[in-house]
């Protein structure tokens, strides 16, 4: 880290919505803010089943209010997601597993690309509404992040390497160890404590926390 700055780190997981606004509004919080953002693509699932939590949607009067919720949301931040009324069965008919181990692996290799990729991972699933989760689907995402055929490839053969499904283990592990219950869940390295906000609705207050 440049001296001084702030270190702070976005677990999250492409098949969060909410994920996808903390991602877009740090990216461009980083150019502003005196800090060092650090991607950690992790698994929701993991940490669901982990903390015995539960989707928000399960509850039906908290799904009504996040599906207007996330269209005032993507209008404010100014990110094409798309919120259709059948949002919450496709998020539930989908692992987003196979998608975060291509991440993983692209982050173990070449991580540079994991910003353009995991956002065009987002775009494919919460704005075109296609799926995720197969291996041409992975590559399609890839060659639109701008990677090389062989470099997709490459990635794809790793995703059944025990090398990337522990890197990501461990990751998921971290962002339980800073108390993660869900995503995105922001760490900010400050005073020489990690502190955990979790949300996308939080970041006035990871601002005015590191003294932004």
């Amino acid at each position: 880290a440049r001296m001084g700055r702030t270190v702070v780190e976005l677990f999250y997981d492409v098949i969060s919505p909410y994920s996808w606004l903390a991602f877009e509004a740090l990216c461009r919080y980083r150019h502003i803010w005196n800090i060092d953002l650090r991607f950690r693509p992790a698994f929701l699932g993991g940490i669901m089943q982990q903390t015995g939590n539960k989707p928000p949607a399960m509850l039906p009067k908290r799904g009504e209010y996040i599906l207007k919720d996330m269209k005032r949301m993507a209008k404010y931040y100014q990110v094409p997601l798309r919120m259709s009324a059948d949002a919450f069965q496709h998020i539930m008919g989908t692992s987003s597993l196979m998608a975060m181990r291509f991440i993983t692996a692209i982050d173990m290799t070449n991580a540079q690309y994991v910003e353009p990729l995991s956002r065009e991972f987002w775009m494919r699933f919460w704005s075109q509404y296609e799926d995720i989760s197969q291996p041409e689907n992975l590559l399609a995402v890839a060659r639109q992040a701008g990677l090389s055929a062989e470099l997709s490839q490459k990635a794809l053969e790793m995703i059944s390497s025990a090398t990337v499904k522990d890197r990501l283990q461990e990751t998921t592990a971290e962002a339980l160890k800073y108390g993660a219950f869900g995503m995105p869940a922001v760490v900010a390295h400050y005073d020489g404590e990690p502190h955990l906000f979790f949300g996308s609705d939080r970041l006035e207050l990871l601002g005015s926390f590191i003294g932004e």
